[in-house]
């Protein structure tokens, strides 16, 4: 049975010194939307593709991409043992939704400072752990300010990504920028943080998750599509324009398909993995939303996804958010602990159920 081998034609020099008959050049025979790619058959191919990838790596900045049979190459600092493609699917499409009911976010900014729980009553306490909050697509770290606040009263210590404004190649705002607020939140409270991300900023977070389970505790998204870029037209547009804006400012430093599914970087390669079993993970999302579709949203697990009424841009600022936020902070807190020894467990306000 014949497995076949996606490369870039832009290594096709370095495939002169082989044989290539029955190599032939292939539009995009997936159905991917990256074009064009030389289609290879296995066995005899295979030290083509060898050398091909040794070859294209400096030229192209990747050898070997969406690559389809048992055989991968991938120009990437490591390689995914657990690939999760329902996770993570590529689709890149117009979402059917309504960008206009997101004015109604600022009643939700409203009905908020009239929640109990906003003010800490009947939400679960924390037990000082660091929370760094991910701001959307094209948002400075200070619209969750209410958030931060929020999570600062009821025992977090919450911190901002450091981005800024998430307008930049992730894997480059990882790299530059999280990673070092990450590393300090660590410092700071000696064990493992969390991370909280709204739309882009949640996809950001769950790659982070992947990328340092070790220093991960849990995750929660909020209104995040990470299983394929559906979105409003004016969303798409808007990616785009980032898009193009930074591969003119990082030209090379950056991979070709930077700020699409098909990137072959870190950060996408993570988002297709299966999100590590020492992560508590969290989906919230909303039906109503008027940016993506919600239904990319969800990781179409019962327990982990949370479904709420409202806007996208709301998620931000919902009450009934803050309440699904505070339970599961709580409940990750309680299954660490049952894994410490009885000396080891760390003392807070959180209330488990004993076993």
């Amino acid at each position: 049975m014949l497995s076949y081998q996606l490369i870039r034609s832009c290594c096709i020099d370095r495939l002169s010194s082989h044989d290539l008959s029955g190599v032939t050049l292939a539009a995009d025979p997936l159905g991917t939307g990256i074009r064009p790619y030389l289609l290879l058959k296995s066995a005899r191919d295979t030290t083509i593709m060898q050398d091909v990838g040794q070859a294209c790596s400096p030229l192209c900045n990747f050898a070997v991409s969406d690559t389809v049979g048992s055989n991968s190459m991938r120009r990437t600092n490591f390689r995914s043992p657990a690939r999760s493609p329902q996770i993570l699917t590529r689709d890149y499409l117009e979402a059917p939704v309504s960008l206009w009911s997101e004015v109604l976010c600022a009643v939700e900014l409203g009905l908020l400072h009239a929640a109990p729980v906003y003010y800490g009553l009947g939400a679960a306490h924390g037990d000082g752990s660091a929370v760094v909050l991910i701001p959307g697509f094209l948002c400075p770290d200070h619209y969750l300010f209410f958030l931060h606040k929020w999570l600062g009263r009821i025992g977090y210590r919450p911190l901002f990504s450091g981005i800024n404004l998430n307008a930049e190649c992730p894997n480059i705002l990882i790299q530059r920028r999280l990673n070092q607020t990450i590393d300090r939140a660590l410092t700071k409270t000696g064990r493992r943080i969390h991370l909280i991300g709204h739309s882009l900023g949640g996809i950001i977070a769950r790659s982070i998750a992947a990328q340092r389970p070790q220093d991960v505790a849990s995750v929660i998204t909020l209104g995040a599509p990470f299983r394929g870029t559906v979105a409003h037209s004016a969303i798409l547009l808007a990616a785009e324009a980032v898009r193009l804006r930074i591969l003119k400012k990082h030209g090379p430093a950056v991979l070709p398909d930077c700020y699409t599914g098909h990137c072959t970087c870190d950060f996408v390669d993570s988002l297709q993995r299966s999100m590590p079993p020492s992560v508590f993970e969290t989906a919230v999302y909303t039906t109503d939303d008027g940016v993506v579709d919600w239904r990319y949203c969800r990781t179409e697990n019962s327990e982990t996804d949370f479904p709420v009424s409202g806007t996208h841009i709301g998620l931000a600022f919902n009450s009934s958010v803050y309440s699904i936020i505070a339970d599961r902070l709580a409940q990750t807190h309680c299954a660490q602990n049952k894994l410490r020894p009885r000396r080891a467990r760390v003392a807070s306000r959180v209330k488990c159920a004993t076993t």
